[in-house]
């Protein structure tokens, strides 16, 4: 499955693997048409992806070859033990969560996990926690700061589950309460935006000393096609609706929400996952040691204080 626009680059690596096979087949290796494709395929993907527009970026972290919470997990950590359950309801399947070891620094990981099947998705509830999720993520938190180990969060939900239950449950209060927490957690946090990061699904775990986001990825108070069904009552606007919400990555870069953008491997994260993994541990492994120098009451006031200076106030 491709996106409208990455189509006119599928078509010519067709070409191009059709050429490799009949070079293979005749022991030969490529010859100077070959090589001229592979530079115009690569000019094009420049091309193309220099110039996405918003909704563009919104459809590219949706991509179903995307990697997901647990890709980089295995990617980037020599170990993971997951811990389950958030000793009140239930385990969260959306939310998933553990100890790792990334270069023999061992630390906390947490993230919500889309599925790539249509039984793994509801397995996993299309990345979609309930309060059960949120009150697991804030337990591994507390066993980060007990142990005096980092947390790192990768964030990849469309939103928090928005059932009848989940409001019964206390949804909101959930989301509130780990806000609250991570302000003031004693251990470094850092915050990756993956995929999507939508609303309080989002924010839920997305308070950190350092917050940043995945080139082509995206993070707002909603989604254009919500946004596009309240102001127009129809999802026929979702482009305008994304261009208005400004939450792509160079966005919010610029509004000072995020600390930066990791670059991805040219087309995307799913062209290359090793590469987007290994920028994506560095930047953990560089911002794990430059927190762990600073005092834990001053690192919380820094947190608290970037958090406080977000948005405009208009007398």
């Amino acid at each position: 499955m491709s996106l409208d626009f990455e189509k006119p680059i599928i078509e010519l690596e067709e070409k191009l693997n059709q050429m490799k096979d009949i070079a293979a087949k005749n022991g030969k290796s490529l010859d100077d048409e070959a090589v001229l494709l592979e530079d115009k395929i690569n000019e094009l993907k420049k091309e193309i992806f220099s110039n996405l527009t918003r909704w563009q970026k919104v459809q590219l972290s949706r991509h179903p070859k995307r990697p997901y919470f647990l890709d980089y997990v295995y990617k980037i950590t020599n170990e993971f033990i997951e811990l389950h359950g958030d000793r009140v309801a239930k385990d969260d399947k959306a939310m998933v969560g553990g100890i790792a070891d990334i270069d023999g620094k061992s630390v906390v990981l947490i993230g919500q996990q889309k599925g790539r099947t249509t039984k793994d998705r509801q397995f996993r509830n299309f990345g979609m926690s309930n309060p059960d999720g949120y009150r697991k993520a804030l337990r591994l938190m507390r066993i980060a700061e007990k142990f005096k180990m980092p947390v790192v969060t990768l964030i990849d939900t469309p939103g928090a589950y928005p059932g009848l239950e989940a409001e019964e449950r206390g949804q909101a209060e959930a989301i509130a309460k780990n806000i609250q927490e991570m302000a003031t957690l004693k251990v470094p946090v850092i915050c990756i935006v993956i995929g999507e990061g939508a609303s309080g699904g989002a924010l839920g775990i997305g308070v950190g000393d350092k917050v940043y986001m995945m080139e082509y990825t995206w993070y707002s108070v909603i989604s254009p096609e919500s946004c596009s069904s309240i102001l127009w009552r129809s999802w026929d606007y979702k482009e305008q609706a994304a261009e208005a919400l400004k939450l792509t990555s160079s966005d919010l870069k610029k509004m000072k929400i995020i600390d930066g953008v990791i670059k991805e491997p040219l087309g995307g994260a799913h062209n290359d996952i090793d590469l987007a993994a290994k920028r994506l541990k560095k930047v953990i492994l560089d911002d794990i040691k430059s927190l762990e120098t600073i005092k834990p009451d001053k690192r919380i006031d820094e947190r608290i204080n970037k958090f406080s200076q977000m948005g405009v106030i208009n007398d």
